[in-house]
């Protein structure tokens, strides 16, 4: 006996295809939609066979759906992440300007402890290796300040981090067929 499927079932079964796409971002972009597509139409005509409870229930949930489908494209071996080199790309550069800028935030701050009208120029040579000389100059205990940017080094460990994340050394590099599979 047929089911009816009601709007309340296809909002369950988008939530666990929408749900499922997020998931999927590792695989590429058409391959996605053709699984998320595919998947949208074995749940209705699930649904339909023995209502959409038990075809939800059949499916297991989609972290595991998900997982089979990733393993089935990857293998079992640990595999790169996109989501995880995003990450470490926009957080590092975050991070590690907020702790340089700090750094000489604390110079400025111990040159006005030590003279609270202080007068020149002061020059500090930045966290070694990770950031160029920043320069203060000093108008009775107000300061303007320039310098302090990226060193080479800093640019590399930025890319060493997103790459490690990431696992990007795990991507494979794949070849698209001379004919699209039918």
């Amino acid at each position: 006996m047929p089911h009816t499927i009601t709007w309340y079932d296809r909002l369950r079964i988008e939530r666990l295809v929408w749900s499922l796409d997020q998931q999927l971002y590792d695989l590429p972009r058409v391959q996605r939609i053709a699984t998320r597509r595919e998947v949208r139409a074995n749940l209705l005509e699930a649904a339909r066979d023995v209502g959409t409870r038990e075809a939800l229930r059949g499916v297991g949930g989609s972290r595991r759906l998900a997982e089979q489908f990733l393993t089935a494209e990857f293998g079992d071996n640990p595999r790169h992440t996109w989501i995880g080199a995003a990450y470490a790309a926009a957080l590092t550069p975050l991070l590690l300007n907020f702790f340089l800028a700090e750094a000489a935030n604390a110079f400025q701050s111990g040159v006005t402890a030590t003279d609270p009208h202080a007068t020149g120029v002061f020059t500090w040579s930045g966290v070694s290796w990770l950031q160029s000389a920043v320069t203060y100059t000093f108008n009775d205990g107000t300061a303007t300040g320039h310098g302090g940017g990226w060193t080479p080094l800093a640019y590399l460990l930025w890319l060493v981090i997103t790459v490690g994340f990431g696992r990007l050394w795990r991507l494979r590099l794949r070849r698209r067929p001379a004919v699209a599979p039918a």
